[in-house]
């Protein structure tokens, strides 16, 4: 049963009044043992968040994974954390040693090439890579729990329901954007502050999630405490005319959760980039031999993180971009 709620919450965590009572019935329990068993494995870490994944675009932020080449990742890595836009950063085994994901506010004063400048400076990198998203193929991190799923999966991207967010919504995103308490109704907090009933709620989650807005509302779980201890990054050089093509096929891979086609440089010809997930190095590496032989890329190469400095969701319309920026910029 533990494994069934974990891919359950992974594909989505119901906005409802009882969420623990409508997942009881999924899994043929009641609600207080569905309740008991999340607790658990939020105690045991196993769960690291259930709150809204939102699309960084979409919102109106610009945002770009970043590469520095730094002597001490260890010593920059503080800085590069203090900005609220950074999500994750790595060190990785490889020339470009510290690598991380970086968004900022639509009216940001730096931008997004001006606050990489000010970071490269501040840590004294010697060389840099911007490399934003040029085609997103795939972002699904939902691990195979059960190990019954087959090795591909059809890659649905649903059409948009665009419209301009208004006040209500950013502050419903503010509000989902937390995790979840582990008690019988988690979102009581959230219609009592907002001063809607819970099928409004469940409404305007919807639209945020039509509108492209919000991917979904799931858990997010520690991969090596879930028992996949293994990942890495995978980029692949293939020719510009074939990348479609071939990201969609790499993204197929129900093991890849990440799959983006990035700018090239004279330094860097790997425009497709992906993440694979396995139990062991062993796992992965079957999976990427596997994707090699169907696409033939003419070259890859494993990127390896040797040292996790942060990995946190975004708090996006808050006030610590700005104030980041008076301090910094």
């Amino acid at each position: 049963m533990r494994n069934e709620l974990l891919t359950h919450i992974q594909a989505e965590f119901p906005i409802v009044q009882r969420p623990f009572e409508l997942l009881g019935q999924k899994l043929g329990c009641s609600q207080e043992e569905a309740l008991r068993l999340y607790k658990e494995l939020k105690e045991q870490d196993i769960i690291r968040q259930t709150s809204a994944i939102f699309d960084t675009r979409s919102l109106g932020y610009r945002s770009s994974l970043v590469a520095f080449k730094v002597s001490d990742p260890e010593a920059a890595a503080p800085f590069i954390n203090s900005h609220p836009g950074v999500s994750h950063n790595y060190e990785r085994d490889h020339e470009f040693n510290l690598w991380f994901t970086l968004a900022v506010e639509p009216d940001s004063a730096l931008g997004l090439e001006g606050t990489v400048e000010l970071m490269a400076q501040k840590v004294g990198a010697q060389e840099f890579l911007i490399l934003p998203t040029k085609k997103m193929f795939k972002i699904k991190v939902q691990l195979d729990m059960t190990g019954k799923g087959a090795k591909k999966e059809k890659v649905h991207h649903k059409k948009k329901k665009s419209f301009e967010l208004q006040p209500h919504h950013k502050q419903l995103i503010k509000e989902l954007q937390e995790d979840i308490e582990p008690i019988e109704e988690p979102f009581a907090g959230v219609v009592q502050r907002l001063g809607i009933g819970y099928d409004e709620l469940a409404r305007l989650a919807k639209e945020l999630q039509d509108g492209g807005y919000m991917r979904r509302f799931a858990s997010i779980l520690r991969h090596r405490k879930a028992g996949f201890s293994a990942n890495a990054m995978v980029v692949w050089s293939v020719d510009e005319e074939r990348a479609e093509e071939i990201g969609q096929k790499v993204a197929a891979f129900k093991a890849v959760s990440h799959c983006y086609l990035r700018p090239t440089y004279p330094n860097w010809p790997y425009p497709l980039f992906s993440m694979i997930h396995g139990r062991s190095k062993e796992e992965v590496e079957e999976v990427v031999a596997d994707i090699a032989k169907e696409i033939e890329p003419k070259d890859f190469r494993y990127l390896y993180s040797t040292k996790e400095f942060k990995k946190q969701r975004i708090k996006y319309f808050s006030e610590q971009f700005k104030e980041w920026e008076r301090r910094y910029g």
